[in-house]
């Protein structure tokens, strides 16, 4: 679409799409109104591809004020777009889904705004590896073990607790030794033995997360099997999906015993306050789709679209999680909105 369709929009909206929070939509500035999204993301990898995305809307966009403002984790992303601290977030599917049903963190203390979806950011897959010298080969051998998988509040954590704890591997998990510690301090417990078995994750073909490198720099480890109740377990879980990927495009430094790797993976995506103005959120959709390459180059994290469906990735079905009109309008232009994802009422 040409770059000035977002000029063409805005005299037909104009003040309408103005924000019920200050820090969304559209804001009175020094020459006229400006189009701001403030965005929630947590630190480390999260936060980078936030500053590259950052980076390609200051470069590609003459309309857009984007901004990354840190944040605690997925969870806490969730938290503060429902306190309207800002407008757009980054977070993960699994997250949302557990705000949506009050589980986990949100049992105690649930969220009354869900936001919409946008596109998909990167995703996180996750599987096992022990220290070489335990005697620990598959899934079912974790049973005893102290199993290390990620700091608490950490999503990957969550996710796979969340797999590893319902049928049909709860037997074996209800077994395990979960530690709790960072992860700055996980490479030395494992170590020092501290640690039997923990999780690798990263974005399969370009970077592990970084005590995964720390660790695997430090420690010789092996590839852990799963089992026909791992697997299971891993698709039919509802906030996860499930994938293999060959070792030779997604390794470690070392030769872990493998030449495949079964993941569940978590999908991270962007997602938009509900008052967030649509001229903002299709600006930003229109970025990242055409300047695509801007992103990759400042974060090789980011997702690389072939197309622009590829920016639907695995979202969230169901009429919980409708995707920001903003988004969906920059599909519907780009021929590539599908109508079975939801939209708001």
């Amino acid at each position: 679409m040409p770059e000035d369709g977002v000029n063409r929009r805005r005299f037909i909206r104009g003040a309408a799409t103005a924000s019920a929070i200050g820090l969304a939509g559209c804001i009175g500035g020094g020459g006229g109104d400006e189009m701001q999204l403030r965005v929630g993301t947590s630190a480390g990898g999260t936060q980078d591809v936030g500053l590259a995305v950052e980076r390609a809307v200051s470069q590609h966009s003459d309309e857009l004020d984007y901004s990354t403002v840190e944040s605690p984790g997925y969870i806490g992303t969730l938290y503060r777009l429902d306190q309207d601290q800002f407008n757009a977030g980054i977070t993960d599917n699994n997250s949302m889904s557990k705000a949506v049903e009050g589980r986990g963190d949100f049992e105690d203390r649930g969220v009354d705004l869900i936001p919409y979806q946008g596109f998909a950011a990167f995703p996180y897959s996750i599987y096992i590896v022990a220290r070489d010298d335990t005697d620990i080969e598959t899934f079912d051998d974790l049973a005893g073990a102290n199993v290390y998988p990620a700091e608490p509040g950490y999503s990957t954590r969550a996710t796979t607790l969340d797999v590893w704890s319902q049928d049909p591997t709860a037997d074996v998990y209800d077994e395990m030794n979960i530690m709790d510690m960072g992860v700055s301090d996980a490479p030395g417990a494992m170590e020092e033995g501290r640690i039997d078995a923990a999780i690798a994750y990263g974005t399969p073909g370009v970077s592990y997360t970084g005590w995964v490198t720390e660790y695997d720099a430090r420690v010789d480890v092996h590839y852990v099997e799963p089992t026909d109740a791992l697997e299971q377990s891993a698709d039919t879980y509802a906030g996860a999906s499930s994938s293999r990927t060959p070792y030779e495009d997604w390794g470690l430094e070392q030769d872990i015993g493998t030449d495949e790797v079964f993941t569940w993976d978590l999908q991270v995506n962007y997602v938009f306050h509900p008052d967030a103005s649509d001229d903002a959120v299709y600006e930003l959709c229109r970025v990242v789709d055409e300047h695509n390459d801007t992103v990759n180059e400042a974060e090789d994290q980011f997702n690389d679209f072939e197309s622009t469906e590829d920016m639907l990735g695995q979202a969230l079905e169901g009429d919980d999680f409708p995707f920001h009109p903003g988004a969906v309008e920059y599909y519907q232009d780009n021929d590539a909105w599908d109508d079975s994802l939801p939209t708001p009422e």
